[in-house]
């Protein structure tokens, strides 16, 4: 005899039962909300991806080590997507010269990496990304940093809860090469090197940054100095091409105080960014992690053959965001039980069971929702398990209350009952859940 099937899914991701997805789609509910107020409108796109798509486009961590790749029945070399910014790219250089500019685009994919589970990552997750295209304003970044922002603050966060760290990798260069030595063709790996130095032994990255020819000393105390010793170490025309420096300068315009640092650690690990990086962070010390991330690439979109078309971006992802929530006691309560169900004490004659179906009906079309019993079974038997499961109201559709236009409505909550007309039922349920 063979043994069961497990129930266990596999390695790296997740089972959402309804009480996990309950508390999910709120969340995520709330985050379409504030994106959309920024004028920001939904795609997105296939799972699968060339692997082209990242091979020069992508952290070489990602291409050669977390990639899901697979072979096709038309033996091409495909890729589950492991990210959205190329493939958002992509999207906007297929219609290039078709877009009004700057285009807001948002998406929610889910990504998949080969890489170990621990706390804040799982081999599959969700992410929000939230990009625009088109412009070189140092606006952009204001909007950007604004929208991460009431994003934060819409899900409950003080502004003691989370720091915007952000830098600059036009500036980053321009100190690196002109004052620690880094030579031009390895800055690439000197940001790899500094990319990981909060993972690694601080040793392991001074023998990096000599390995590529850098003075680590002087590297190392540039990634540990503030904006002012980073600002006063740069060339003027690197600080005035900055829109990382120009938009801390103007400040942000948030619905409350933001804490916002220029912090030169801020590498990110993707090689298409071109200038501005940030991230999320938490600092409640139980989660000292970066929440959500991104930057500025403007030579992605080019790379596809089109016109130069900048973008600005971010990535917030489910697992670490999840945690940020419930690390701060912001996880909003699960939603499962209906608003009303509706009940008879004669369902067993056909003429009863189609009443409570058509009062059940004009309840869900008055936007509530609404069970109604799948069997035949006694009315106190079908009152218990509702109030067990939470739901707020019994509509009782008697035969004697419907000769009089009317129904039975209790709070199952309050132990309270009363008569209320057909035709008042879902304003009277609606008021009382204040929707």
């Amino acid at each position: 005899m063979s043994e069961p099937i497990s129930t266990n899914p596999i390695p790296g991701t997740r089972d959402f039962f309804p009480d996990e997805m309950s508390v999910r789609l709120q969340v995520f509910d709330t985050l379409y909300r504030v994106v959309e107020s920024f004028g920001y409108l939904r795609y997105d796109g296939p799972m699968l991806e060339p692997m082209e798509l990242y091979a020069a486009k992508s952290s070489e961590e990602i291409v050669a080590r977390q990639t899901y790749r697979l072979k096709d029945r038309g033996d091409r070399d495909l890729v589950v997507r492991p990210e959205m910014t190329p493939t958002v790219a992509r999207m906007i250089a297929a219609r290039a010269g078709q877009l009004p500019l700057p285009a807001r685009w948002y998406s929610h994919p889910n990504l998949w990496r080969y890489e170990r589970k621990q706390r804040g990552r799982y081999r599959e997750h969700w992410q929000v990304n939230v990009d625009v295209f088109g412009t070189d304003s140092f606006e952009a970044e204001a909007e950007i940093l604004e929208l991460c922002a009431e994003m934060m603050f819409a899900l409950g966060a003080s502004t003691e809860d989370f720091l915007l760290r952000v830098s600059d990798r036009g500036l980053m260069q321009a100190v690196l090469t002109g004052y620690a030595g880094v030579p031009a063709e390895r800055l690439l790996e000197v940001y790899g090197a500094l990319d990981a130095l909060d993972k690694v032994p601080e040793e392991e990255t001074r023998k990096a940054l000599v390995a590529v020819g850098a003075d680590a000393d002087k590297v190392l105390r540039v990634v540990g100095s503030g904006a002012d010793e980073l600002f006063a170490l740069a060339p003027a025309e690197a600080l005035a091409a900055s829109n990382v420096h120009r938009a801390l300068t103007a400040g942000l315009a948030t619905s409350r105080p933001v804490n916002l640092k220029f912090d030169p650690r801020v590498i990110r690990g993707f090689t298409y960014y071109t200038s501005t990086v940030f991230e999320i962070y938490d600092v409640d010390p139980r989660n000292p992690r970066s929440i959500a991330g991104g930057g500025r690439y403007d030579n992605l979109v080019g790379l596809f053959g089109k016109a130069r078309i900048p973008g600005l971006g971010f990535g917030m992802g489910d697992v670490t965001l999840i945690d940020f929530l419930e690390t701060h006691g912001l996880l909003p309560a699960a939603r499962l039980a209906p608003d009303a169900t509706v009940v008879s004490p004669q369902l067993e004659q056909p003429e009863d069971r189609a009443r409570v179906r058509r009062i059940a009906a004009d309840l869900r079309a008055a936007g509530l929702r609404v069970t109604a019993p799948l069997e035949a079974r006694k009315m106190g038997k079908l009152l218990e398990k509702a109030g067990k499961e939470g739901v707020r109201f019994a509509v009782i559709a008697g035969a004697d209350e419907a000769a009089r236009g009317a129904v039975k409505l209790r709070d199952l909550g309050r132990s309270e009952e009363r008569e209320v007309p057909l035709a008042d039922l879902g304003a009277t349920i609606r008021a009382a859940l204040q929707i």
